[in-house]
């Protein structure tokens, strides 16, 4: 019969089918998801600091109170700005920060228009920031040049090695703050807390389009296939 005919395919096309409607249904989770934790970074950016934890969480907005270790600084990463008087190369600069109990916190203070790390005085006490969770070296990061002070990962405990330091903590304080007049060397620092990319709607769609031509042209095929 004509009918059996369609059988193979027609089980082809339904597990291809229910495949393209789970990856839908699944993005919509993760939309769920992303947007609670988007939820969560609006709600710690516009809550005032709190002094910092024990063992704080990941983009937690704290204070840390302590006394800047002088001379002191790495530069990570390197990042070109754009200036009226034309494009400056720069980085991130970290400096260090021991507190009451003996620890060290590295502060990422900003973008600040430096090739080589120059630690820098008169620093504000007590700054606030997120919580930054430590990144590894993968395939594509920079090579680090810790006898120049200069990195491309964001690892608290190799730029803390790097600096002859011990007792570092397991993150960093990426600080938050006014930015400076144009064209100073003071850093710029982070004005808000980072918010993840959330495509899951886009994503979901796609799917569910997807599953959407698979039966209109399973349609065809099959009226094609029956004639």
């Amino acid at each position: 019969m004509p009918v059996k005919r369609l059988l193979a395919p027609g089980l082809a096309a339904l597990a291809l089918f229910a495949v393209l409607i789970g990856l839908g249904c699944w993005q919509l989770q993760r939309l769920k998801w992303k947007e609670g934790i988007i939820a969560e970074l609006r709600a710690a950016q516009n809550a005032p600091p709190v002094p910092l934890p024990a063992t704080p969480s990941p983009y937690q907005k704290v204070q840390v109170t302590g006394v800047w270790l002088p001379g002191k600084a790495a530069l990570y990463g390197d990042e070109i700005h754009d200036t009226p008087t034309g494009p400056i190369p720069g980085g991130e600069l970290i400096m260090a920060l021991q507190r009451p109990s003996g620890e060290v916190v590295l502060v990422d203070l900003g973008w600040v228009p430096q090739q080589t790390p120059v630690a820098l005085t008169n620093l504000p006490p007590n700054p606030v920031g997120y919580i930054h969770a430590p990144l590894h070296a993968g395939w594509f990061s920079g090579q680090d040049d810790p006898a120049h002070g200069l990195y491309y990962t964001l690892d608290p405990a190799k730029i803390g090695a790097g600096m002859g330091l011990g007792n570092v903590v397991p993150y960093m304080l990426i600080a938050m703050g006014q930015l400076p007049p144009p064209g100073s060397a003071l850093p710029q620092p982070a004005q808000d807390l980072p918010t993840p990319p959330n495509n899951h709607y886009q994503y979901a769609l796609t799917w569910f389009g997807l599953a959407a031509v698979l039966v209109f042209e399973f349609i065809f095929f099959a009226r094609k296939r029956l004639q």
